[in-house]
């Protein structure tokens, strides 16, 4: 009996202690958090060098993290980029190349390997996951979660004159109007907003898991269009302040057929509503901040900000993302480290979005998944190199076409053969297949294509190798590719979009 007694003793304290190992081990886990924006241009910030925007939040995490001024997405339009990033794979590669597409079962996201590591995950907000799946979220929260909340929680009302944005109909309604050229608030009061309570939920979970190690995302629909605000923000900009780009006559063969007819006086109102609903996601962001502040977890937190792509605001005539020009894909990453004071530090090395799945990982000590194609930055953020990549890819598949970019000069190649199905139709005949050579170190506006010089044609064909290198290396379809083909006929195999076959349908 005695012995029994002194076993169970001796198994109680290996199991106490076993606890507290575990405990410890906890603890000793960073948090990682990620707030994401959708739509945000790192030019519209004044981290990015803007003293227009009203960015304070956004500015204050630079100020205290490592800001990277170009980092790249792998695709200028929401869900495949979203896609790409959360599983650290291009979007030929993950199968996520149109907007409704859903992500499949398949792939590893970033929330599944941290919940095989003990983590509690959560995402509050935009996923565009396009399906009923979680994908290794513990708690997902979106539009319809906080529709249920309004309808036991009646939203403060309105007063009756105040004139709000109608109900968004893309491509139905004039551009003017889904655009919010008239710049009118959101049919809400902050408090009412679901920006404002995905914060509240995220404060919440903060609050349960103080204690436990946990990945977290809060991702923030402004300042996608209509570019919605609440109504205290109404006429935070003069809208005649804002002086739109220029459009040259090199633009003329691409704008969209439904641009045509804005004024220059919508752009500005356009341009107000994106910086006010701009200044509504920076609030938030800042919510979000002060939430990690106020129950002590910053300084075992990972904070990483960053918006999903860029956008046009009258640039090159348009007002969207959908192309590859700087200001869709070039996209705001700041990075808060709590382990090391790199605070205000910039990066220019050249890194894309792909690159954040397998920094996470190797910041938290995780393996990751074999196919994982991005290369982590801890390098980068560490100060231990100022090298990026030499070069930086990103594809749209509703224009068939992609870019590769370094340091200086930059290749958009397209088949010209689709008509676009996206709703940026030119309305003119298909151009055939097209290159677009800018020099953007020297010509930041990308005015002046270069792609016809006959001393450009070494290099261009140099680009266009790495273009093809890229495909190589990943596309579903590089397995059937047909023997025999030239260099551009191969580019062409792998940006035809393929209504059937899995093979060949990214």
């Amino acid at each position: 009996m005695r012995w029994v007694t002194a076993f169970c003793f001796s198994a109680l304290a290996l199991a106490l202690t076993l606890l507290k190992g575990v405990a410890a081990f906890a603890a000793e886990l960073p948090n990682v958090l990620i707030i994401m924006s959708d739509d945000h241009a790192a030019y519209v910030s004044g981290a990015y060098g803007n003293p227009k925007a009203r960015t304070p939040n956004i500015d204050r995490l630079a100020r205290n993290g490592v800001r990277f001024t170009n980092a790249f997405v792998n695709c200028p339009m929401c869900t495949p980029s979203r896609q790409s990033l959360i599983t650290g794979r291009l979007p030929h590669s993950v199968g996520v190349t149109h907007l409704t597409t859903a992500l499949g079962d398949d792939p590893v996201t970033l929330a599944e390997v941290f919940k095989q590591n003990g983590y509690t995950t959560a995402a509050y907000g935009k996923m565009h996951f396009n399906s009923a799946r979680k994908h290794g979220f513990d708690e997902l929260l979106d539009l319809k979660d906080h529709n249920q909340y309004l309808k036991n929680h009646p939203a403060k009302a309105l007063p009756i004159d105040l004139e709000v944005l109608p109900v968004w109909k893309p491509f139905r309604d004039p551009a003017r109007v889904w655009l919010n050229g008239m710049y009118v608030p959101y049919g809400a009061y902050d408090r009412d907003m679901a920006g404002t309570w995905f914060t509240e939920q995220a404060d919440e979970f903060m609050e349960r898991h103080q204690d436990d190690p946990f990945f977290l995302i809060v991702s923030f629909y402004e300042p996608h269009s209509p570019f919605r605000f609440p109504v205290e923000y109404r006429g935070s900009f003069d809208p005649d302040s804002f002086t739109v780009p220029e459009v040259g006559p090199q633009d003329d063969w691409q704008i969209p057929a439904i641009f045509r007819d804005l004024s220059k006086e919508d752009f500005q109102r356009i341009t107000a509503s994106y910086y006010t609903s701009t200044e509504y996601m920076d609030h938030n962001v800042g919510r979000v901040l002060d939430s990690l502040d106020r129950r002590g977890l910053s300084d075992d937190t990972l904070v990483i900000y960053l918006g999903d792509h860029g956008y046009n605001l009258g640039h090159h005539g348009r007002a969207e993302k959908h192309v590859h020009y700087e200001e869709c894909v070039r996209a705001p990453l700041i990075v808060r480290d709590p382990r090391m004071d790199r605070s205000g530090v910039t990066v220019d090395g050249l890194v894309e979005f792909i690159d954040i799945f397998p920094t996470v990982t190797d910041y938290c000590g995780f393996d990751n998944p074999p196919d994982v194609e991005g290369r982590s930055l801890m390098p980068l953020l560490e100060g231990t190199t100022e090298d990026g990549r030499d070069f930086v890819f990103s594809e749209y598949y509703d224009n068939e076409e992609a870019m590769v970019r370094n340091a200086r000069y930059k290749l958009i190649y397209s088949t010209g053969k689709r008509e676009r199905q996206d709703g940026y139709a030119t309305g003119r005949p298909l151009t055939g297949r097209y290159r677009l050579f800018y020099d953007v170190a020297h010509d930041p506006h990308e005015t002046v294509n270069l792609a016809d010089m006959p001393q450009m044609q070494p290099m261009i064909n140099d680009f266009e190798v790495e273009m093809l290198r890229r495909f190589e290396a990943s596309h579903p379809a590089a397995i059937s590719i047909p023997a025999g083909l030239s260099r551009e006929e191969q580019l062409d195999y792998f940006l035809t979009w393929r209504e059937e076959g899995p093979e060949s349908n990214p």
